[in-house]
């Protein structure tokens, strides 16, 4: 009887809290904390394709310099390979260290000093034709590896932790957007009249160091998360100064008890480590779920859409000179569609916008299999091909595109969250460095008929997404948490309950203490 009651005082609650502002200092922490975080990712991945020729030439000369003979085709593609997937393998590395590096400088200040990392990798980048060293060029690549790796388990925890929960998806999307914006600006500075020259190509990469310098001009002067200063720093001065720059009121009262809720809910306020995350039975399936959700997000095909992008267009009869243009109709389009998603998140919900992302992805990926395999023997078949690879990259960026980031953090109570992120950003990696070393066999195996294994990828997101995601929007962290409690077999519904499982934990330990001391 009491639940209803409940439920609608909630209801309440969130309509006053909808009639609140955003405040200035709340978009400020979003924009910037994205800006030189999430940016740098996206720009990154569209930053060496522009300067690639320009860039094999530059190996060329350097190794005929050195050793007075011309490179071996062999030789060059091993090295370029090697400049492309590094990024990767430093992404790989940034996420297995985020979770030690945020436990010592926390959410804001991770996010500062990584921004070293950008201006040390655009410093090697610039100055690496300058030396003839192409060494430089690998290590810098390797280096604004770690920095995005860090950067996108940071930046979604950092951007979690200071939202209200009524706009908690809407200022996470900062990350998606930033990330389509990234993509977009390198493609445009890539341009042939613009940076994408052989006596230019070098300033792409000096361009990293501008969005790190203007991060670290702003974000100093915003609060760091007030969920890490209460929790972890227990410093609830701070956090309360903190909730009242970001939410724009004084009586913050509601918030810093939702807080403690959640650390009474806890006994255990400092950071858990990986191992106990894995071993811990009561997030199994926020666990399960979060890897499956960042594993269809790198291996649902995106990546493999850049691939047919210009043969389409060729197809189709567009010049060659032509076409870096044309294919700004694809960053122009990740723009929207992710704003849009920012724009209606909070509506919708994470869930629904997870499902038709996947699904229309799955459904498009079958209509350009269709078309691809007709584009020899019908005229008009190219641009329908082209149509379907805008409406993929739409359907990906209306939420499967960002909204993982989002439910890695809401997913997890404070305690659970860098290690949560530490094994998100590692599937995250691992399934894009695996995309890019499979794909060209994959591709070379089934030809246009590849893309059906990406639809099976998608089609699989969905069904599981379906049955087992619980809707997270307008939720406290709390209260998601125990949302799982059924399906991860773990009766907590009171916190009599959730001491008794704290209790019977503690037990276990110290069982296993009493046997390894008595085996001694």
């Amino acid at each position: 009887m009491d639940k209803p009651q409940k439920d609608s005082a909630d209801d309440h609650k969130m309509a006053d809290s909808k009639k609140e502002p955003v405040t200035a200092c709340l978009l400020s922490a979003a924009f910037f904390g994205a800006l030189g975080s999430s940016f740098l990712y996206g720009y990154n991945l569209s930053v060496v394709n522009a300067p690639a020729q320009y860039i094999k030439a530059f190996y060329n000369k350097t190794w005929l310099e050195r050793y007075g003979q011309p490179i071996g085709a062999e030789t060059v593609t091993l090295l370029w390979s090697i400049t492309v997937s590094i990024f990767a393998i430093g992404g790989l590395v940034g996420a297995l260290s985020v979770s030690f590096i945020i436990k010592v400088l926390g959410r804001k200040g991770t996010l500062l000093v990584n921004n070293s990392f950008a201006v040390i990798a655009a410093l090697l980048l610039s100055l690496g034709e300058m030396a003839k060293s192409f060494e430089m060029l690998i290590v810098g690549r390797f280096i604004i590896g770690v920095d995005s790796g860090i950067a996108l388990s940071a930046l979604p925890m950092y951007l979690g932790e200071i939202s209200p929960r009524h706009i908690r998806g809407s200022i996470g999307q900062f990350n998606s957007i930033l990330i389509c914006l990234g993509v977009f600006i390198g493609q445009v500075l890539g341009l042939p009249q613009l940076l994408g020259q052989e006596s230019r190509w070098r300033y792409l990469f000096t361009f990293l160091a501008f969005p790190a310098l203007l991060q670290l001009c702003v974000l100093p002067f915003l609060p760091e998360s007030p969920r890490y200063l209460l929790m972890e720093q227990r410093d609830e001065a701070g956090a309360e100064r903190a909730f009242q720059r970001f939410l724009g009121k004084k009586d913050v009262s509601e918030e810093l008890e939702e807080v403690h809720a959640e650390a009474r809910a806890r006994d255990n306020l400092h950071t858990v480590s990986v191992v106990h995350l894995l071993r811990s039975p009561a997030v199994r399936w926020q666990l399960i779920t979060v890897i499956i959700t960042m594993a269809c997000y790198q291996l649902c095909g995106l990546n493999a859409i850049w691939y047919y992008t210009n043969g389409i267009l060729r197809e189709a009869g567009f010049a060659e000179q032509i076409l870096p243009y044309i294919t700004l109709s694809t960053g122009t389009i990740e723009i929207l569609s992710a704003i849009v998603s920012g724009l209606v998140i909070e509506r919708i919900g994470r869930k629904p916008l997870l499902i038709f992302g996947f699904s229309a992805m799955a459904f498009f990926f079958g209509l350009l299999t269709i078309f691809l395999n007709f584009q020899d023997r019908v005229l008009w078949m190219p641009y329908l091909s082209y149509i379907c690879i805008l409406a993929v990259i739409a359907s990906f960026c209306s939420g499967p595109g960002g909204i993982p980031f989002i439910l890695t953090g809401e997913l997890f109570e404070q305690s659970y969250r860098p290690a949560a992120f530490m094994i998100a950003g590692t599937v995250n990696w691992l399934s894009n460095f695996a995309v890019g070393l499979l794909f060209p066999f994959i591709q070379e195996m089934l030809q246009t008929f590849a893309f059906l294994v990406f639809m099976v990828v998608c089609t699989f997101g969905s069904i599981y997404l379906f049955f087992v995601l619980p809707e997270t929007k307008g939720r406290t962290f709390l209260d998601i948490s125990q949302s799982f409690a059924k399906i991860n077999k773990i009766p907590v519904s009171s916190p009599g309950q959730e001491m008794e499982l704290v209790l019977s934990e503690k037990w276990e330990k110290a069982q296993d203490v009493v046997k390894m001391e008595s085996s001694f």
